[in-house]
């Protein structure tokens, strides 16, 4: 059976990227379509796009009603609905794929019929200086070694041995109608709790872990260094990645995993115990599988804080 690729690439503003990326996907024999969704930009980037489309029928150019910037997530999510073959993969707008991206994954699907998804490596491309703490961080965003499917979302929450990129996964398109489409409340980590979905309900095996099959671009404009980002909407990634846990059958021990994370995560914001408790009162209320297990007692904040709040308890 062909094996076949349709690649979507969301762009906002990408005018310095956007050729580089999509010349390296029209390049890659498996890919019947390069699906770009022009997120509202304001620069010359859809005039680039319809350029290369005059010179590649591959090229197929989307954007949102009225040109609106609707983010990442839900641009991915408009070019998912747009595919036409069995297999999709995404990449950046300022990134791009290196040659025979998909030899590995067209023999990973043909000789395993029954798994969702195949991740790779993938490697860095600095447009920008290096500082040293970069050179020796930024290599491969990748795993270190083969992950058995049925132990990646463990892996992949406590990042025991590494992560992988967006860049690097092909996945069934099948695999959306299992878990829903990337969630356009989160601003960044969207990518994170597909792929925390994705190992809870699908089968995604490893790879090429230890080369790149693409490359990320690091530039001024780079918003994965974003601390303050990241910190705010992690903990709205745990937030909603456990309400759709408790709605997808998914094991109470996964779900007390990720409660463990959320908690983690709220400590370290300027919260007081009321503030927590509310929270908690309503969160489980809204997720009535919580409300009905020992988890609505065990992650109660006077549970959690109680040695803070009361030190003397367990002074010896």
């Amino acid at each position: 059976m062909k094996f076949s690729v349709s690649v979507i690439i969301p762009v906002y503003n990408g005018e310095q990227f956007i050729k580089k990326a999509i010349i390296s996907v029209v390049n890659q024999p498996e890919v019947a379509e390069v699906i770009v969704i022009n997120d509202g930009s304001t620069d010359n980037t859809q005039n680039i796009i319809k350029k290369l489309q005059l010179t590649n029928s591959k090229i197929k150019f989307y954007q949102h009603k009225n040109n609106e910037n609707k983010g990442r997530s839900a641009s991915r999510n408009l070019g998912i609905k747009k595919a036409l073959s069995k297999y999709l993969a995404f990449l950046d707008a300022d990134d791009y794929y290196l040659k025979e991206r998909f030899l590995s994954d067209k023999e990973k699907f043909q000789s395993n019929i029954d798994i969702d998804g195949v991740y790779n490596a993938v490697g860095f491309h600095f447009y920008r200086e290096v500082s040293k703490t970069e050179q020796k961080t930024l290599k491969l965003n990748t795993v270190i070694k083969n992950i058995d499917p049925n132990d990646l979302f463990e892996v992949l929450m406590s990042g025991k041995y590494g992560h992988f990129h967006i860049n690097g996964l092909t996945v069934k398109k099948s695999v959306f109608s299992k878990i829903g489409f990337f969630n356009n409340n989160l601003v960044v980590a969207e990518d994170t709790e597909i792929f925390w979905k994705m190992a809870l309900k699908c089968q995604l095996i490893t790879g090429i872990f230890d080369k790149p099959v693409a490359m990320r671009g690091v530039h001024d404009t780079n918003v994965f260094n974003r601390e303050d980002l990241y910190d705010k909407y992690f903990l709205r990634m745990y937030e909603t990645l456990i309400s759709w846990c408790t709605h997808n059958q998914v094991s109470i021990s996964n779900i007390d995993d990720l409660l463990k994370w959320l908690w983690i995560f709220r400590y370290k914001t300027n919260t007081s115990l009321l503030q927590h408790i509310c929270f908690w009162s309503y969160f489980v209320i809204v997720n009535p599988r919580l409300l009905f297990s020992k988890l609505s007692i065990k992650y109660f904040p006077l549970i959690r804080l109680r040695r803070k709040l009361f030190p003397f308890l367990f002074n010896k």
